[in-house]
Formats: C-alpha cells, sequence, structure tokens
C-alpha cells in the first residue's frame, strides 16, 4: 500500500542584528542612487540616438515640410467658422505671422481622418493644425524650451483648447522632444511664400 512520505520542516535560525544590518544598507543604497540620479545634467554625455519609434520608424529620416508656392484650400478658408459657440476668423494672409504661446500635439486617434483642408491626416508627415492661418501656410515652429526647431505645413485647424496657438503632428511634435510632456512654448512663423487667393 502507497505510504505517504513524511515533510520535514527545516527552521533557520536567523541572526535579527544581522537582519536589520542588511535591511539599512539596502535603504542606504537605494537612497544614494535616485539622489545621483535625479542630480544628472541635462545635456551632459554623449550625443543623443536617433529618434526611432518602437517600430522601427526613424523619425530623424523624415524631412521637413519645404515651402512652395500654393493656392488656398476649398474647404479650408470659409472667412468665419464657429466651433463649440466659439467664432474663428481665418486670415486673409499669413504675411508677417509670428506669435509666442502653448504648442500641442495630435496623434493615433486622427490618423487617416478628413482634415479641414479635405486631405487625409497622417500623424507621420510634417504638419499642423492652426484655427486662423490660411490653409496651406508653412511655418518654422521653434520648442523655447530646448531650442529645436522644425518646419510645417498647416493644413488642418485647431487646436479648439484655450491658450493653445497649434497642433503638431506626432512626428513633428516627436523632433521637437515635446510628445512626452504633451505641450511645449513654442514660437511660430508664418513663411514665405503666403498662400494664393484662386482665381474662381
Amino acid at each position: 500500500m502507497w505510504r505517504r512520505r513524511p515533510i520535514s520542516i527545516i527552521h533557520e535560525v536567523i541572526d535579527s542584528k544581522l537582519l536589520l544590518h542588511n535591511h539599512v544598507w539596502v535603504v542606504f543604497l537605494v537612497l544614494v542612487i535616485s539622489t545621483v540620479s535625479g542630480c544628472t545634467p541635462v545635456g551632459v554625455g554623449s550625443p543623443a540616438p536617433a529618434l526611432t519609434s518602437p517600430d522601427g520608424l526613424d523619425f530623424d529620416a523624415i524631412p521637413d515640410a519645404v515651402p512652395r508656392e500654393e493656392f488656398k484650400s476649398r474647404s479650408g478658408n470659409p472667412e468665419t467658422y464657429v466651433i463649440d459657440g466659439v467664432t474663428y476668423r481665418v486670415m486673409d494672409t499669413s504675411a508677417g505671422y509670428r506669435e509666442e504661446g502653448i504648442a500641442s500635439w495630435y496623434g493615433g486617434y486622427f490618423h487617416g481622418r478628413r482634415t479641414s483642408s479635405g486631405e487625409i491626416y497622417d500623424m507621420y508627415q510634417m504638419t499642423a493644425a492652426h484655427t486662423s492661418l490660411p490653409l496651406p501656410t508653412y511655418v518654422r515652429v521653434t520648442n523655447q524650451e530646448n531650442g529645436r526647431l522644425v518646419v510645417l505645413r498647416v493644413n488642418d485647424r485647431g487646436p479648439f483648447v484655450e491658450d493653445r496657438i497649434i497642433d503638431l503632428s506626432y512626428t513633428a511634435a516627436t523632433k521637437l522632444g515635446m510628445v512626452e510632456q504633451g505641450t511645449a512654448r513654442v514660437e511660430v512663423v508664418a513663411l514665405d511664400p503666403p498662400a494664393r487667393d484662386r482665381t474662381r
């Protein structure tokens, strides 16, 4: 007949003083590591690696928009429009436009949807949205927090959030180093040539 083998339990005697000593030593090491990592100077060390996404997309290889002469979009330039009870007026021209304020970005939720200009939003292109610049308008956007800059083609409307002046594509925000924080203070300058009115 099968018989269950007895189970022996071995109790080890642990020196309480040794245990306390080891515990204090571990806490000390954690505090030292945390302090040192928090004091690492920004910008010190080897050059930043190339910007790549988890799926291998190389953002550094995506070129800035190149300003060229264009006609204003037929669908994206009404004289005025209303969003959530707020009336926005579209500028006649982008010539001389310069503004400082908060930029945000928009990505996957809008990817593949139609923009205000009638084009399809591609979050991997160098584009942006603005409430009042003529569509399209080419702009230079400079992140005032780190000095990075990009050239974008404005082809959509937004952001319709108080205190934000421009909404950037995911790629543009990545290249400006602001994706994780979500917003950044920027300077936006319109570039020549401004979009032309259609003859009819």
